[in-house]
């Protein structure tokens, strides 16, 4: 496995795509561990969770690790990764670093290139989980790696901690934060990450610090049905429809707390315009629903300033020539913090504003956890990491639209952080799309920036 991750990388490296990088020891390592870390079809349900894990081990040790220190706790088909790097005081609560190996579901017949087939091109790795979240995490793993080789001791006990089902019922994080609940910190690097403009210059870096409330609504009507050729007053698929159409048509209002506050103040000078005057009327007065309304026109700005409910998935009827006997839709919510999953369930109730359409909430694994106040020891060591690699850039604290691992650490009282390492331009984000893709020039500084803040941090 080793003799093929190595052939793999010299592969790689010798495209001229990779022309400017990666240069440093530790950079090329990370492209060599994501490159292999691409292939393991990480999907829910194929199995491939553990084997990633252990090729994660394999190189862990290689690089000096204690094997008896990594541990893999099978759970199902899947399962979490723990890999415990010992510092100087062992009785202190450790810092816990988050990522993911599992990944989301890719066809192939959609990709331009095969989704778990690496490719370099045009300064970019493509691949399924480049992204989100082998990327990171091979650049986190790398890392580690070169401090352990360079004799670092950290001052107490560093635990990489690598969940097996983020994307799907978080069973593992669930199992991984109650055994971490003694943790003094979490750094994820899942979440978190510099914004770059479409020429390429970095204008902000978002310090995660909290995240939506993730929620699936299943809405089913059921009917006896009949033949089509008589049909009725009710039909199963039309009444859900319309229920369907008055939600997605539903503007939640706008709401404000004090990250996503700091985080449009922040953000609009770097955003020219009616875009950046409608941050500063917003962060001013969030009563301002003009200034609401133009933010949740563009994609990268709509989940900060209120909840939103959309339609994912519609299922109704048995046969083309009958009458349905039952359809089925699926609202997704994305839940401003502060508000509870129940209350978004009576709004939509109201919505949908027909008895005979029943609603509920599907236990996904997700749980509903508030804000981390702000460590000024962290704000202050990733201030000093993007100093170094971008001067001048603004240090932001944001909230997630997404849904993350740390959540569950979040819900325990334990400061969890979104602090990844990765510099993008929104449009080159294609994380769950077709034709996920990671920059080339994350390697060498994601290593550089991984570093930084675990000297500063742990």
């Amino acid at each position: 496995m080793r003799r093929l991750a190595a052939l793999l990388s010299a592969a790689l490296l010798a495209t001229p795509a990779l022309a400017q990088g990666p240069t440093t020891p530790g950079g090329r390592e990370a492209l060599s561990l994501l490159s292999r870390g691409i292939a393991f079809r990480t999907v829910a349900g194929q199995g491939q969770v553990p084997v990633y894990a252990a090729y994660l081990k394999a190189q862990l040790v290689a690089a000096g690790l204690p094997a008896d220190a990594i541990e893999f706790v099978a759970m199902g088909d899947t399962g979490y990764l723990v890999a415990r790097y010992a510092g100087r005081d062992r009785a202190a609560k450790p810092t816990v670093l988050l990522g993911h190996m599992d990944v989301v579901a890719a066809d192939p017949a959609d990709w331009t290139r095969d989704p778990f087939t690496p490719v370099v091109e045009g300064g970019y790795v493509f691949g399924r989980g480049s992204l989100d979240n082998k990327g990171d995490v091979s650049i986190l793993v790398a890392t580690l790696m070169q401090l352990k080789r360079a004799g670092w001791v950290p001052a107490r006990d560093v635990v990489l901690l690598l969940t097996g089902d983020e994307e799907t019922t978080m069973a593992t994080t669930r199992a991984a934060a109650e055994r971490f609940k003694d943790a003094a910190l979490v750094l994820n690097a899942d979440a978190g990450g510099g914004t770059l403009n479409e020429a390429g210059k970095p204008t902000v870096y978002g310090l995660q610090a909290a995240e939506k409330v993730y929620g699936d609504f299943r809405l089913t009507i059921t009917d006896a049905g009949g033949h089509s050729s008589r049909p009725g007053p009710v039909n199963a698929i039309a009444r859900l429809a319309a229920a369907v159409g008055r939600i997605a048509a539903y503007r939640f209002p706008p709401e404000q707390n004090a990250i996503t506050k700091a985080y449009l103040a922040g953000s609009a000078a770097n955003n020219p315009g009616p875009t950046g005057d409608a941050m500063r009327a917003f962060a001013a007065n969030p009563n301002d629903t003009a200034a609401a309304d133009l933010l949740s026109s563009k994609p990268e700005f709509v989940g900060q300033v209120r909840t939103t409910c959309v339609p994912t998935q519609f299922n109704g009827g048995h046969a083309p020539n009958a009458l349905p006997q039952r359809a089925v839709a699926n609202i997704n919510c994305r839940i401003f913090p502060g508000t509870s999953r129940a209350s978004i369930q009576a709004k939509l109730t109201s919505l949908i504003a027909d008895p005979a359409i029943r609603i509920e909430l599907i236990d996904n694994g997700t749980i509903e956890a508030g804000a981390s106040p702000l460590e000024p020891r962290v704000l202050a060591a990733v201030r000093a990491a993007v100093a170094k690699r971008a001067p001048g850039t603004p240090v932001i604290p944001a909230m997630e639209a997404g849904a993350t691992d740390s959540m569950h650490f979040r819900a325990r009282g334990i400061p969890a952080f979104g602090i990844g390492s990765v510099f993008m331009k929104p449009s080159d984000e294609f994380a769950h799309g077709l034709n996920e893709r990671l920059p080339v020039a994350s390697f060498d500084a994601g290593v550089a920036w991984w570093e930084s803040l675990l000297r500063a941090l742990a």
